[in-house]
């Protein structure tokens, strides 16, 4: 079963809670990390929550929503072992799953609509990463990580 981890701030919100709606009738178990209103927030602490807990295993991926979804992406991709993408459209959100082996998807509420999003996301969840030529690439990103001289949480376990 696929967890997905969902975290917005104030200006993703209403988008998140339509994601969320749509998850949960589509069979996804989700887990809510906030924020629960329109009431100003800081959409880093909800990257954070995110990218924790796909990074922890708490879920499987991970979906954030800010106005953009460019804060977001940056700010969960400050975690050792998250790749997060910022998507507008569905042929990036397949891509940086097939390509790129993203386990959190950025969205902007105030970029993207309601349909587009839930296409987006749909599309996203579809895909699968292609290994081959491209598990090399994600490689050098994960290196990324060993050259701040932090472990990816694949090192720490073993």
């Amino acid at each position: 079963m696929t967890v997905v981890g969902l975290g917005a701030d104030h200006a993703g919100f209403p988008l998140k809670e339509d994601l969320k709606a749509w998850l949960i009738g589509h069979g996804y178990d989700v887990v809510d990390l906030g924020t629960q209103s329109t009431e100003s927030v800081d959409y880093p602490d909800y990257a954070a929550a995110v990218g924790s807990a796909v990074v922890a295993g708490k879920a499987t991926c991970g979906v954030l929503v800010c106005g953009t979804g460019i804060g977001m992406a940056m700010a969960a991709n400050k975690l050792v072992g998250v790749r997060a993408a910022a998507c507008t459209d569905a042929f990036s959100a397949r891509m940086s799953r097939e390509h790129n082996d993203a386990n959190i998807l950025a969205m902007g509420a105030r970029i993207t609509a309601r349909e587009a999003a839930i296409e987006i996301l749909e599309t996203w969840l579809g895909a699968k990463f292609q290994e081959g030529r491209h598990a090399r690439r994600v490689d050098k990103i994960v290196a990324l990580d060993r050259a701040r001289g932090q472990e990816t949480p694949d090192e720490q376990a073993r």
